[in-house]
């Protein structure tokens, strides 16, 4: 599994995350495919169609960070980022204590991008 430098070194891998793509609308996009309507962004046509998106899964302390490529077939973790304790209590603070998977945004979102030099 990456680590955050390896990731920061792999120029192909952050040009292929997809910023926008929430947990939700990846499984909704790559799960559900046949039963969507095509008029959004993303249109599903084979099974080579695949993206890499963050998400942070709090169903164990601390929450984590997840690097994910995403396909029809298979949801495979890339890597697993720990959270900065400012970034954890931000996150905290913003979502509570529930259990679940959450999309990258705000505070986690503009920290990732920093620390991968996204612009």
């Amino acid at each position: 599994m990456n680590t955050l430098e390896q990731i920061r070194q792999d120029g192909a891998l952050i040009d292929a995350i997809d910023w926008e793509m929430t947990p939700e609308e990846a499984v909704r996009l790559y799960l559900e495919w046949g039963n969507n309507w095509a008029g959004g962004n993303y249109v599903i046509r084979s099974k080579s169609d695949e993206t890499c998106y963050f998400a942070v899964s709090t169903w164990k302390e601390p929450p984590v960070i997840y690097l994910i490529r995403r396909n029809s077939e298979e949801a495979r973790e890339l890597a697993r980022i720990e959270m900065p304790p400012r970034i954890h209590k931000a996150f905290i603070r913003e979502h509570g204590n529930l259990k679940g998977v959450y999309p990258v945004e705000g505070v986690i979102k503009r920290w990732l991008q920093q620390e991968l030099g996204w612009s």
